[in-house]
């Protein structure tokens, strides 16, 4: 690895630790970088797992020093995500690289187009235990189905789960999300390091650049105006990064 790709991952990765605790989206930059710097895609996947954890158990110790933790609701949430994780992340493990690349390439022409849509305007109210049922358990499932398999537009899953399907406010699906992938990210990330699939020098440059967008994320309130800036920066950025791909 040289130093020019070391300050590219670091510098993207924080970029993308601020954009993946204040909304969605990070993976997608992280991961085709990590593509393009030589890595097999499944590789890549893994590799790209490193910076998750990193990131999250910044945010993660972060909100609940804030006062922001909902310990109980989220490990109840996190079982069935665990529970698909395991099993995303075996079946990323053998996809062919064509077809992992197709999927990334989905992946990210849905997540952009999903976060291009206006965000509804919802009645929110606190999560409260009573509120928790087996359709939100499913649905936490196919999230850690989806993300072991591809973390690349996880974070617009929890939104629509949390956000439009509980109605809880954006700040709680973004404790409950970041705490949710942390333990979901931790046994995907030892299935893809027994298959041989992890970088650790690459993941470990990717999570320090993540680890400082993350702690900027949690403590700065970018309001609005800032957040439709970021929004657009981000897209941008991956739609020349879809061309890239497509191209290859």
């Amino acid at each position: 690895m040289t130093l020019i790709e070391m300050v590219l991952l670091a510098a993207l990765g924080g970029f993308a630790g601020f954009i993946n605790v204040l909304s969605a989206g990070g993976s997608m930059l992280t991961l085709p970088l990590l593509i393009f710097l030589g890595l097999p895609p499944q590789v890549a996947n893994g590799t790209n797992r490193v910076a998750i954890t990193l990131q999250s158990m910044t945010a993660v110790g972060s909100f609940f020093r804030n006062g922001h933790g909902q310990l109980g609701i989220g490990l109840r949430l996190a079982v069935p995500a665990v529970l698909g994780s395991l099993l995303g992340a075996w079946l990323a493990t053998d996809v062919s690289a064509a077809v992992f690349e197709f999927v990334l390439v989905a992946a990210m022409i849905a997540t952009s187009t999903f976060l291009l849509l206006p965000a509804p305007k919802l009645d929110t109210r606190p999560l409260t235990p009573e509120r928790l049922g087996p359709v939100i358990y499913a649905a936490m499932f196919v999230v850690g189905l989806y993300g072991g398999f591809i973390q690349v537009g996880v974070g617009a899953l929890f939104i629509v789960a949390l956000h439009r399907m509980l109605k809880i406010d954006l700040l709680q699906v973004n404790v409950l999300k970041v705490f949710i992938i942390l333990l979901y990210t931790i046994p995907a990330l030892a299935i893809f390091a027994g298959s041989g699939q992890v970088r650790w020098a690459m993941g470990l440059t990717l999570a320090a650049g993540n680890i400082v967008g993350a702690i900027i994320a949690v403590k700065v309130n970018v309001g609005p105006r800032g957040a439709q800036w970021v929004k657009w920066l981000t897209l941008i950025m991956v739609g020349a990064i879809i061309v890239r791909l497509i191209a290859s």
